[in-house]
């Protein structure tokens, strides 16, 4: 057997039973992936199912994660050992179940009463009564765990247990799992490569010889990283690349890891923002860039987030009657305004003029042609890293027609007093995430700096391909209008998607209108880096 990166199992030669992990050799997906006191899994960012639960309903029996074959599971250090509270053994040794109990749960609680609850459905229970929770569906206790994620899953190995709460299978019980690879030497005319085993901590890395590792895409990554920091290392001038070196130079193996490391954490911010969406398209994460990882102080949301002391009421209590909502009493009839959109959904007003969607009162079904707003983003997107320092950009992954709905601009919802201490703080940091709302008055204002959408990611442009619509479909007041953003023109596949940020309707109405973010907040320039030709030079 060999170590492989596109599934499969078995035993061969060497330390550490043969890894097995996700097919096409894809790191960060697979369940356990955190480490320390990380814990990524569960319906609950606090309280979730230990593995104690899978010791109690299913019993343990059965050898060790090594029993059965020649190799031995990754060596840990002394200083590892000494870490690991009473009750957890090393590699190769057997825990009773009693002590999985005591590492899962605090002293005073009780244990599972039910053999039930494998199955039946996992119900996470509040945090005020996570010692106790049963239901008339599944009698399980939930405790907040005093192991780690990674140590869970070692201790379900030795015993034999699986555990899917914690990613512990039948497919990845006997075996361990290859996160990324570190390093790289030649010993005696033979290549190794050092192997990050996925739930070990970095002490146990273990040199593993090339002949062991069938993967492809892991071994791609490795090398494209190393040719990457090496045509770097002299201001992007190219650099012959040695396919023959007996080791790496330590810089270079610091880059490759913390390439390899940047690489999950975007695969798993991937993985929440598309668990988080309420939208059709999908959302990919792309930096070819720089280490960058995953913005670290924000939140996806899909509505606006009104802050506290800023009551939002829906203003609608009756709908439209009719079925076929071009009709003449249709809602944008009903407010004086046009039908926003033609026979093909596309968007037939000029802008400057509001969009009237019909709204959950209306008698028409989900495929009215007057629903273009609330069903979400369409197209599937890419949030990449761009390579002229205007940070994170959004592209889209498939050809936008003209006048067709993007997405919309979403936030946390504050008053203009806010937003203006806000504003100075963000001038500092060369940031623009404040949208006035400012259609019928400047009483609000959106802030997507800490909440929002794939919108946040939205670079500005002098020469943009979207146009700020505003929208009013549950909530009629004026004050509060959703913004849409509309192509303007026929996008490609892999454009990236612009606004302008000082954003001007081209109708006259009654509001002062401007449909931009905060312009009147001027107290520094910051310098515009779209690259078009008729680039203002600065932003505000």
């Amino acid at each position: 057997g060999s170590a492989r990166c596109g599934g499969g199992l078995g035993v061969g030669a060497g330390r550490g039973p043969v890894p097995e992990v996700n097919p096409a050799g894809r790191v960060g997906e697979a369940p356990g992936s955190g480490g320390g006191v990380r814990r990524p899994l569960g319906p609950s960012p606090n309280f979730w199912r230990c593995a104690a639960e899978a010791a109690c309903c299913r019993g343990g029996g059965g050898g060790g994660a090594g029993e059965g074959g020649s190799r031995p599971a990754p060596r840990r250090e002394p200083a590892q050992e000494s870490a690991a509270a009473a009750g957890s053994l090393g590699p190769g040794s057997r825990l009773p179940l009693t002590a999985l109990r005591q590492r899962c749960f605090p002293r005073g609680s009780a244990l599972l009463r039910s053999r039930s609850v494998a199955q039946r459905p996992f119900k996470p229970s509040s945090p005020a009564r996570h010692r106790r929770s049963f239901s008339k569906s599944a009698s399980a206790w939930y405790v907040p765990c005093l192991a780690s994620l990674e140590t869970l899953q070692e201790l379900c190995r030795k015993e034999n247990l699986r555990c899917k709460s914690i990613g512990i299978t039948n497919r990845n019980l006997k075996s361990y799992e290859v996160e990324y690879l570190c390093d790289y030497k030649v010993d005696e005319g033979t290549e190794y490569y050092l192997v990050k085993w996925k739930g070990w901590p970095e002490s146990s890395n273990t040199w593993e010889p090339l002949k062991n590792l069938k993967c492809p895409l892991l071994l791609q990554n490795f090398l494209s990283d190393k040719n990457e920091y090496l045509s770097r290392v002299k201001e992007g001038k190219a650099l012959k690349v040695k396919n023959h070196v007996k080791a790496l130079k330590p810089a270079v193996a610091d880059y490759i890891v913390k390439k390899a490391k940047q690489r999950i954490a975007l695969q798993r911010w991937k993985e929440e923002l598309n668990r988080k969406k309420n939208h059709k398209g999908m959302i990919l994460v792309e930096n070819t860039v720089d280490l960058e990882g995953p913005p670290l102080d924000f939140y996806y949301i899909n509505e606006y987030k009104p802050a506290p002391g800023i009551n939002v009421i829906n203003g609608i209590t009756t709908g439209c009657e009719c079925s076929d909502c071009p009709a003449e009493k249709c809602c944008p009839k009903e407010a004086g305004f046009l039908l926003a959109y033609n026979k093909r959904k596309k968007l037939k007003i000029q802008p400057g003029l509001p969009i009237y969607e019909c709204n959950s009162y209306c008698r028409c079904g989900p495929d009215c042609p007057n629903r273009i707003v609330q069903k979400g983003t369409p197209y599937s997107l890419c949030i990449f890293r761009t390579n002229n320092g205007r940070g994170w950009g959004v592209k889209t992954l498939q050809k936008i027609k003209t006048n067709s709905f993007v997405m919309e601009y979403v936030g946390e919802v504050i008053t203009s007093e806010e937003a203006e201490r806000r504003g100075q703080l963000y001038d500092n940091q060369g940031n623009t995430y404040l949208f006035d709302l400012d259609y019928d008055s400047d009483e609000f204002t959106v802030d997507a700096a800490r909440y929002g959408n794939v919108s946040h990611f939205v670079n500005h442009s002098c020469d943009p391909n979207l146009q700020v619509f505003n929208v009013f479909i549950d909530n009629l007041d004026l004050r509060l209008p959703r913004i849409a953003l509309f192509s303007t023109r026929t996008i490609k596949a892999g454009e990236e998607l612009t606004f302008d940020y000082q954003m001007k309707g081209s109708i006259d109405l009654t509001s002062d209108s401007t449909d931009g973010l905060s312009p009147s907040r001027k107290r520094i320039r910051t310098v515009c880096k779209c690259g078009a030709v008729c680039c203002r030079g600065y932003l505000n």
